[in-house]
């Protein structure tokens, strides 16, 4: 997996405040890719997944490049997103 990381020193520090390998990994990814303000900047200005539409919900697994999310519930996507 540690190929796969585009934003290493990002990943160890998300790492290090106890986040999973998968989670950080994917954010980690999306700021190599959006930069690290567009990632930071999406952190924090939503209200609980409950509240998203599956569509929403689906939107950011999408970003966030978790794999299985086109066959999954939206409490599924939830679980997935908060991993």
């Amino acid at each position: 997996m540690a190929n796969s990381i585009k934003d290493p020193e990002v990943y160890e520090a998300l790492l290090r405040e106890g986040n999973s390998k998968s989670k950080a990994a994917a954010i980690a990814n999306a700021a190599a890719r959006d930069g690290r303000s567009a990632v930071g900047e999406r952190g924090g200005e939503s209200g609980s997944y409950e509240d998203w539409t599956k569509d929403e919900l689906y939107k950011r697994a999408q970003e966030l490049d978790i794999e299985g999310r086109s066959e999954m519930t939206k409490d599924e996507l939830i679980e997935a997103l908060r991993d």
